[in-house]
C-alpha cells in the first residue's frame, strides 16, 4: 500500500534512527530509558526523544493534542498536528543528530499515527501516509521496536496513572482497534518492525530490545 524507504542511504551518515513503538500502557517509556542508559554504557552518542515533542515548538503542539480539554478537537486535526509536530521535530532534532554519528531513539513515529488516527479514528492509513508524506519527505526508521502487550493487561497498567491525557481516556474499543491496528501494520513491514513481548519482566524486554538493535548497529 504504501512505499517506505529507510531515512537515510548509510553512506550518508553513521547514526542510526530508531524508533519505538505500542498501544499506551506498553511500557514504552519505563523499558525505552532502561535501553537508553544501557547504550550509553556501552560508549554509544545516544539521543532519546519522543513524539509527539522532543523540542519546544513539538512539545507546544504536544500539550494541545494531548489536553483532555480538547474534547471537541476534529480527528483530522489531530492528524495534522502530529504531522506538524514530526516535521518539526525531525529537521530540528532527528535529523542533526543522525548527520553527527549519534544513534537516535525516538518513542512513537508514523507508525503511531497509522495506528491511532489511519486506524483508531477511522481515517484510513493511505490518507495518514499521504498527510505525513509531506512532513517526512518518504524519510523512515533503520528499525521499530514494538512493544506487544494485550489491551487487558496494558489497560491495568495504566488504571493508576496520574494526569491521564486525551488518548488515555479513550474507550477499550478504541485501545483494541490500536493494537490489532499495530498487528497489521508489523506484518506489512516486517524488515522494519521487531515485535517484542512486552508482558515478560523489565529487564528480559530490555534485552530483548537491546538485542535486535545488533540488526542495525552492526549489520
Amino acid at each position: 500500500m504504501m512505499d517506505f524507504v529507510p531515512l537515510y542511504n548509510n553512506d550518508m551518515h553513521q547514526g542510526k534512527f530508531i524508533t519505538i513503538e505500542g498501544i499506551d500502557g506498553c511500557g514504552k517509556t519505563t523499558v525505552t530509558a532502561l535501553l537508553v542508559k544501557q547504550l550509553i554504557n556501552e560508549g554509544y552518542d545516544v539521543v532519546h526523544t519522543r513524539e509527539p515533542g522532543g523540542i519546544d515548538i513539538a512539545e507546544q503542539i504536544r500539550s494541545v493534542i494531548l489536553d483532555p480539554s480538547n474534547t471537541t478537537m476534529d480527528a483530522r486535526t489531530e492528524a495534522l498536528l502530529y504531522a506538524a509536530s514530526r516535521r518539526q521535530h525531525l529537521v530540528e532534532k532527528v535529523i542533526p543528530s543522525l548527520y553527527a554519528g549519534k544513534l537516535v531513539i525516538c518513542e512513537r513515529f508514523l507508525d503511531s499515527s497509522l495506528a491511532y488516527q489511519g486506524v483508531a479514528r477511522g481515517i484510513g492509513m493511505e490518507a495518514i501516509w499521504k498527510i505525513n508524506e509531506f512532513a517526512i519527505e518518504s524519510h523512515m526508521p533503520d528499525i521499530t521496536l514494538l512493544l506487544d502487550v494485550d489491551v487487558q493487561t496494558a489497560m491495568r497498567r495504566m488504571a493508576d496513572r496520574q494526569g491521564k491525557d486525551r488518548l488515555d481516556q479513550e474507550s477499550m474499543d478504541f485501545h483494541h482497534m490500536v493494537h490489532d491496528a499495530f498487528e497489521r501494520i508489523a506484518s506489512m513491514y516486517p524488515q522494519r518492525i521487531k515485535k517484542i513481548d512486552a508482558t515478560q519482566s523489565i529487564d528480559r524486554v530490555v534485552k530483548t530490545m537491546r538485542d535486535k538493535l545488533d540488526e542495525v548497529l552492526h549489520g
